[in-house]
């Protein structure tokens, strides 16, 4: 005699599952380092793309 429950199944569309797993995003990333013999600098840039907007952010550091 089995004793297990029944389960159901049901089937999930693409878009339902974006929104239970957290959705779509698209993201980059760059950096620049340049040594000279009087400085250095550094610079990076990020962009965040998703379905409720766009982040974006960056940096210069210069150091002697």
């Amino acid at each position: 005699m089995n004793h297990a429950s029944p389960v159901e199944t049901a089937q999930m569309s693409d878009a339902d599952l974006d929104r239970v797993s957290g959705g779509l995003a698209a993201g980059g990333s760059g950096g620049l380092h340049i040594e000279t013999p009087v400085a250095d600098l550094c610079a990076d840039v990020l962009a965040v793309a998703t379905p409720q907007g766009l982040t974006a952010g960056g940096s210069i550091t210069a150091t002697r």
